[in-house]
């Protein structure tokens, strides 16, 4: 019988591990395992998948595996879980399917897509991301190559997508390799190319009619104009647009306006652009042409040109009818993109203007990142409107649930209400994805009918989109889950969580609310697990990020991954913004030997926190453990105006955290954690966990068998879990707040 170690699994800290299908074992657990470095191992969670064994640190504790967000996703697990740790034996895979969104199966060939996951183990039903396995890639791997030609083909969110495995032979672990056939799943699809790649070859079978014929027509079915709540506003605008264009032009000419229409819909991806275009041309009966930019894009340049003219030649055909037409181009901004535009572009856009001339029919441009867009597109002579979808709010979240489940079997118990308000940040299509997910656990326990638990056990798997990459799990953790620290957890509801429930009464005394605030204290006082608990508590999404993993050695990346987190945390809100490390990332300007980009960094942020257009619904919270080092700009009143101190607990603090650490392990009457708490000065929170952790593993090594943690354990394991505190840092750090207090 194979070995298995039952193990807790914990978030990954490493932002190298994110993504890259590795878990993290402390070294004992490889070696009880019989493993090496960089083996297979088989994790079973509520589901069974395979990774990629390391090496974690040896200081850390034994029984635990660190997990990145994906692996966690793919055992259904959340953080604090028991999983299953096991070797397993790992076949070369023959055949590889693969399914992921519009953007990658239309832009990435199979040779791409085989070339980011070489190295990589999978099974069936994974998740797994488009980033190479770069930590021990495999011989003959060129990652910077791949990752090159994953960014050319989809751009700078080519790190975002996720793609699912949907078939493998043979069956169960396998790895990728140079002879591993790969393809999407579906991929045989008339006007697409069919395509495999086979050993560093991409094997194409041509399935596609003329040219001529080639032209995306509307969906079988049209969202109704009723069930699209939440965009009334821009269907209203949208269809008196349509109006005037198709039904009186003659009005606008003698008003002394064009009749032409050029519209670009901007949102976040998944709030319903294309259905909004759809359903509204649909109602003042004008078909819809829609060309896909992502695929356009790869095609070679005659090719390219010529599938949009055949899109055009088919609006013109409907125009030459007497009917009306709407020539939708989505997601503009891979076919025209602001920075590097490829010669294609000219054409493009040359093609676009004649197509403005033809009557009755109407330009229509969507897109998720309207910066990205090249601004030409936005000459007078092609789209010189715009039309912005915003997310949902908690009520429209109630509607859209409820229109979703309308004709679905569900119990009588369902609160949709208590559910939108557990969706913070959730569009249209993240709720169709919760939806999915609800099913199938209802289906998973036999059952007809679709209920309350299984609706509300979805939220644990199904993240919104606009934060997929870059959300902190809060999991089940609020604030009364912390023990002691009342005055820091009082300062953080007061400055966090007032501002996002309570706008109303800011807005009546006329006072703007506190943009964020900054904690700080010595490393492993909880910073970030009181950040996990505010966020659970007020039910807000969490985009966190560590200063470092904005840092970009080439000139604007960095400011503009600034640009990009607050916009993801608007399109999100109520949104919290994690900073950790914060002094890396806005360090004290002109001190620092990088170039200046730490300075457009600060610059950045600032801008973003009071520039012209105000954060609405999003609080800034910076972690740091070197207040001082962090720039005075970003401190002063209107940024990160409140400094709450996180000082390491007292005895009762860390009695508390024993108790926390050491709820689910069974403790021998002889153990006292209130007096052992008392004889642990110097200890962090973090230590005082890791000291419950040791303790038990300590127990399993005098035996497997064993069934309660006793005082000698704890003892035994103080040996092992030294204090963390370094006294010269902690006085600094209650110096720097014994100043702050004072001035």
């Amino acid at each position: 019988m194979d070995t298995q170690i039952t193990l807790t699994a914990r978030l990954s800290p490493s932002a190298l591990d994110t993504r890259r299908g590795v878990v993290r074992l402390h070294p004992e657990v490889i070696d009880a395992l019989g493993l090496r470095q960089w083996d297979a191992v088989r994790l079973t969670g509520a589901r069974v998948s395979a990774a990629l064994a390391a090496e974690g640190d040896h200081g850390g504790s034994s029984g635990v595996v660190l997990l990145d967000d994906v692996t966690m996703s793919n055992l259904g697990v959340t953080e604090g879980a028991e999983v299953v740790v096991s070797p397993v034996e790992v076949a070369a895979a023959r055949l590889i399917t693969v399914s992921g969104s519009r953007l990658a199966s239309t832009s990435l060939t199979p040779e791409t897509v085989r070339l980011a996951l070489i190295g990589k183990v999978l099974t069936l039903g994974d998740a797994v991301s488009l980033l190479p396995q770069d930590l021990a890639p495999p011989p003959g791997a060129d990652v910077p190559a791949v990752r090159g030609r994953l960014s050319r083909a989809i751009g700078m969110t080519w790190t975002n997508e996720l793609l699912t495995v949907t078939a493998v032979e043979p069956a169960g672990a396998v790895t990728v390799h140079p002879s591993t056939v790969v393809g999407w799943r579906d991929g045989v699809r008339t006007g697409e190319r069919a395509a495999v790649a086979v050993g560093g070859t991409e094997v194409a079978v041509r399935t596609e009619p003329p040219v001529e014929s080639v032209v995306a027509t509307p969906p079988p079915e049209v969202v109704p104009l009723a069930d699209l709540v939440g965009a009334r506003e821009a269907v209203r605008t949208l269809g008196e647009w349509f109006e005037l264009a198709f039904v009186r032009p003659d009005l606008l000419e003698r008003l002394g306006a064009a009749a032409r229409l050029g519209v670009l819909v901007t949102g976040p991806e998944g709030v319903g652009k294309a259905s909004v275009v759809r359903a509204v041309a649909g109602s003042v009966d004008a078909a819809v042409v829609e060309v896909a930019g992502p695929t356009v894009a790869v095609l070679e340049a005659n090719a390219a040109a010529a599938r949009l003219d055949a899109a055009v030649r088919e609006a013109r055909a409907r125009s030459a009818e007497g009917g009306s037409a709407v020539l939708m181009i989505n997601d503009v901004d891979a076919l025209l993109p602001a920075t590097s535009p490829p010669p294609l572009a000219t054409v493009v856009l040359d093609t676009l203007r004649a197509a403005m001339h033809i009557p009755r029919v109407a330009l229509v441009a969507t897109t998720a990142h309207p910066e990205a867009v090249d601004p030409r597109l936005r000459g007078v002579e092609l789209v010189d409107r715009e039309l912005r979808l915003t997310p949902p709010d908690a009520k429209t979240r109630t509607d859209l649930l409820r229109v979703l489940f309308r004709d679905l079997p569900v119990e009588s118990g369902v609160d949709f209400a208590a559910v939108a308000e557990r969706t913070p940040g959730f569009v249209a299509a993240d709720l169709i994805a919760l939806r999915r997910e609800a099913a199938i656990r209802a289906a998973l326990r036999q059952s007809a009918n679709i209920g309350s638990d299984d609706v509300f056990g979805a939220l644990g798997t199904v993240r919104p989109t606009s934060v997929s990459t870059t959300s902190l799990r809060t999991g089940d953790v609020a604030l009364d889950d912390v023990g002691d620290m009342v005055e820091t957890k009082q300062a953080l509801t007061e400055a966090v969580l007032w501002p996002l429930r309570y706008p109303d009464s800011f807005a009546r005394l006329g006072v703007d609310p506190p943009r964020g605030v900054l904690l700080y204290g010595p490393p492993g006082g909880g910073k970030t697990f009181l950040v996990r608990a505010l966020a659970g508590t007020g039910q807000l999404n969490v985009l966190a990020v560590k200063g470092a993993e904005l840092m970009d050695k080439w000139v604007g990346e960095s400011e503009r991954a600034v640009r990009e987190l607050f916009r993801k945390a608007s399109e999100a809100s109520p949104a919290l913004v994690f900073l950790d490390e914060i002094d890396a990332l806005a360090p004290r300007r002109g001190q620092s030997a990088d170039s200046g980009v730490a300075d457009r960094v600060v610059a950045a942020l600032l801008t973003e926190l009071d520039g012209v257009e105000p954060l609405r619904d999003v609080v800034v919270v910076g972690a740091t453990n070197r207040p001082e080092l962090v720039d005075p700009a970003l401190l002063r009143p209107g940024r990160l105006e409140r400094l709450i101190y996180v000082p390491p607990p007292d005895a009762e603090g860390r009695a508390a955290v024993l108790r926390a650490a050491g709820k689910n392990t069974p403790l021998a009457a002889d153990v006292n954690l209130d007096t052992y708490a008392e004889s642990l000065t110097g200890y962090s929170a973090a230590d005082c966990a890791a000291l419950i952790r040791e303790a038990a593993l300590t127990a399993m090594r005098e035996s497997l068998a064993a069934t309660e943690v006793t005082a000698q354990h704890l003892e035994t394991a103080r040996a092992n879990v030294r204090p963390s505190l370094d006294p010269a840092q902690l006085a600094d750090l209650e110096a720097y707040a014994h100043n702050r207090q004072a001035h």
